[in-house]
């Protein structure tokens, strides 16, 4: 029978043997492994594909190339520049690799469209009350500047009453150099003179002319 000894050192014998580690617990994902691409701005998209070999690349993934020797024999690139654009593609989130090969991300470009209406400025109001008054004004005066008069006649009505309007207040007497000085201003980057413009808002009756004196009328026709 084993004496107390012999069982004493048999304990110590193992209390001295090395544990094997414990096995740990495999290493959290990178977070640039796992954080999304960051979204593409619209021009640097835009950009892409003002290098041949890109579009080319682009354009047969989306007729259905799904790996890169299948682009490589469709675009007739070299492999080298096929990789190279496939890379850059892949990088600005366009095109991606899944379980079925080489896909466009179609959501990104809808995320683009999303982020460039967002990112519209409004539309300048010109204050007249008329969405077809409105679009009129935007195309044919700009940061009140005319543009030019335009060769329509309702929509030159449309632009003369908008002048008339903004420039002079209704019953206040002007006289002409006042006149010409306020309409030159219209005009400095319009193929037209004030001169032009005066004649056009006096036989409109946007402005009465006495004397040399002009005057808005209270409504004008």
């Amino acid at each position: 029978m084993p004496t107390d000894r012999s069982t004493e050192r048999a304990s110590d014998q193992r209390a001295e043997q090395p544990t094997a580690p414990a096995p740990s617990a495999p290493p959290a994902p990178s977070a640039e492994r796992t954080a999304p691409a960051e979204p593409a701005d619209l021009s640097g998209t835009v950009g892409l594909f003002a290098e041949e070999s890109r579009a080319r690349v682009f354009a047969a993934v989306v007729l259905g190339a799904a790996t890169p020797a299948q682009v490589t024999e469709r675009t007739g690139l070299t492999p080298k520049q096929a990789t190279t654009a496939l890379r850059r593609l892949r990088d600005q989130g366009v095109i991606a690799e899944g379980t079925d090969g080489l896909a466009v991300v179609y959501d990104r470009f809808r995320e683009l469209a999303r982020s460039a209406r967002e990112s519209k400025p409004a539309a300048e109001s010109y204050g007249s009350g008329d969405e077809r008054s409105e679009t009129v004004l935007r195309t044919f005066v700009r940061d009140g500047r005319l543009v030019r008069l335009p060769a329509q006649w309702e929509r030159k009505l449309v632009v003369l009453r908008h002048i008339a309007e903004r420039t002079f207040e209704p019953g206040v007497e002007y006289p002409e150099r006042t006149v010409d000085e306020k309409l030159r201003v219209w005009c400095e980057d319009a193929p037209v003179d004030h001169v032009t413009l005066r004649r056009y808002l006096v036989d409109l009756h946007h402005l009465h002319r006495r004397v040399g004196v002009y005057r808005r009328p209270a409504a004008a026709a």
